[in-house]
């Protein structure tokens, strides 16, 4: 019986749908709501020129995580969408994990530490079947 549908495909589709379109909303979220999500974020959290940092970081997320929908330079976008998971760590996990403990980080971690987890699966295994990467490469074949 022929298969419709490659399943081995769908994995990385579905991975590249979540992080492209998570990254995608909050990168737009940074402009559409910048006292919640942006500007006043940044400065809450002590960035130097919060402005700056918010429209920087949102404008990185709506630009690779349109990368990564569409499958064009998957691993390539995931690179600054890791620096920025990473950043996050940074300044907004370790102070829960150090004033309130390990299980409210936990909890306040977990949407962030599934990301980090689907973009290092990015990196490794490029945007997959359905993406413009593989159309592009066959093209040079």
């Amino acid at each position: 019986m022929k298969k419709i549908v490659s399943t081995s495909a769908i994995p990385t589709l579905l991975c590249r749908l979540a992080v492209g379109f998570i990254f995608l909303s909050e990168g737009l979220q940074k402009y559409i709501l910048p006292e919640e999500a942006g500007t006043g974020r940044f400065a809450k959290i002590g960035f130097s020129d919060p402005a700056f940092w918010a429209y920087f970081t949102g404008s990185f997320e709506i630009f690779c995580g349109i990368l990564i929908l569409i499958g064009f330079l998957t691993r390539i976008a995931a690179v600054p969408l890791l620096v920025i998971m990473i950043t996050a760590f940074i300044t907004t996990k370790i102070p829960i994990l150090s004033d309130k403990g390990f299980w409210p980080f936990a909890h306040e971690y977990r949407t962030d530490f599934a990301m980090t987890l689907l973009l290092i699966f990015l990196l490794i295994n490029g945007g997959g079947k359905h993406s413009v990467d593989i159309k592009s490469a066959d093209e040079f074949e």
